[in-house]
């Protein structure tokens, strides 16, 4: 496996690891804009673009674009999230040229119709309705909500029903040529391909990407809070949310190996403490989002209504009592699953081609998986008890609930 980095007269960057012991390729283009990039009065809007690059072009309509991709059994999709935009399509080998051209096409010739606007518009908002049904989604979105509270980190990647109706195609156009442009932008490609000829078809087809440069993003500070929503359900889902870390930052990976030993699988302390031991919850995990400046560290329980209100005391009793009680195999474990996962990843093409997107994104250059193991396998007990001691002490935890009308009466301290 080699990966080569190419920077393209128009500025535009290709990352293209090649495997030429199979038979398919992922390529995705990354855009360096995400929720996060938006004003409150357009917020959603990242999110809409990506829904209309599949609606039309200048020579596609939506449905060929659909016919394409899947007559040669590829696949073709998007997401948004709040750092970035992201565009894939998995093919056979023979197939690239092919993906490239639609993945091109959609990008730079997608034309906006009113029509099909007003129509994917609907669309939205029932994806939107249909993430407020889901109690254990839209969660997450309150915790996010409150840990950032008044800033953009801190919306919902989908807008709010008022933003959405507000779309105009000419709203979609300027905020594309806002940030469209090949300084903002990855190409990342993994399979099986000629890479010369790989670079002279991305270099052809992306030739009419706009240069440009991009405003920069205010930077984010945690703030904390609570917001509870009362619902007429089954369960509980409850998170707790404390101020994280940057993807740069000394503590990344200490709070990785943290939150795995706390949270990270059936043997972790809260599964054993709170499912196995005490029953008190289906589900129970850690999680942690990382940021370029800022970061949450969290933990999510399913529980019913009348043992909620034991969960919280429980959590937070085994985070101070891990603070002077991490085990030596508790820690080989957590880092063995880290690792497992970094070594997976790199046998999917699709989550190899995101891992070196994200990182030429983020880092201005592709992360070694060995250094990435390296930094696993040099976390230090006293790292980890001081990231433990931290958590434990902090008086600033967010919390979002749904769920019965007890959720009212849920406190983090």
């Amino acid at each position: 496996m080699s990966v080569k980095i190419t920077t393209l007269d128009n500025g535009l960057r290709i990352v293209a690891e090649q495997r030429l012991n199979l038979e398919t390729a992922s390529i995705g283009v990354w855009v360096n804009v995400g929720a996060r990039n938006e004003d409150e009065n357009i917020n959603g809007v990242t999110h809409c673009l990506e829904h209309m690059f599949f609606k039309g072009t200048e020579k596609r309509s939506a449905r060929d674009i659909a016919f394409e991709i899947e007559a040669v059994g590829g696949h073709l999709n998007a997401y948004t999230t709040r750092d970035n935009t992201t565009y894939y399509a998995r093919v056979l080998k023979e197939d690239i040229p092919l993906a490239v051209d639609l993945l091109s096409d959609i990008i730079l010739n997608s034309v906006f119709d009113e029509q099909e606007l007003e129509r994917e518009k609907d669309v939205i908002l029932q994806e939107l309705g249909q993430a407020i049904d889901t109690p254990d989604d839209i969660v997450f979105d309150h915790l996010q909500a409150v840990a950032f509270s008044g800033q953009a980190l801190g919306r919902s990647i989908l807008g709010t029903s008022d933003t959405i109706k507000s779309f105009t195609s000419d709203t979609l156009r300027k905020y594309m040529r806002e940030n469209y442009v090949t300084s903002n932008m990855v190409v990342s490609v993994v399979g099986n391909f000629d890479h010369d000829e790989l670079i002279d078809l991305v270099a052809r087809k992306f030739e009419k990407t706009p240069l440009g440069s991009v405003k920069s993003v205010k930077n984010a500070n945690y703030t904390g809070g609570r917001i509870t929503e009362a619902r007429s359900l089954e369960q509980i889902h409850l998170t707790l949310g404390w101020k994280g870390c940057s993807f740069d930052h000394d503590d990344y990976y200490p709070l990785q190996v943290y939150s795995t030993v706390l949270g990270g699988g059936m043997s972790s302390r809260l599964f054993q403490e709170i499912r196995e031991k005490r029953g008190l919850a289906y589900s129970v995990y850690s999680f942690t989002g990382s940021h370029k400046e800022t970061g949450i560290f969290g933990i999510y329980a399913g529980t019913s209504p009348e043992l909620a209100g034991q969960v919280i005391p429980v959590i937070k009793n085994e985070m101070v009592t891990i603070a002077d009680n991490f085990s030596d195999d508790e820690i080989k474990v957590a880092a063995a699953q880290l690792k497992a996962g970094l070594m997976m990843a790199l046998e999917s093409t699709t989550s190899r081609m995101e891992q070196l997107g994200r990182q030429l994104l983020l880092f201005n250059r592709v992360i070694p998986t060995e250094e990435m193991i390296s930094n696993v396998e040099a976390v230090s007990l006293n790292s980890l008890k001081t990231i433990a001691a931290k958590l434990a002490s902090a008086e600033n935890i967010s919390l979002a609930a749904v769920g019965d009308k007890q959720v009212d009466s849920l406190k983090a301290a």
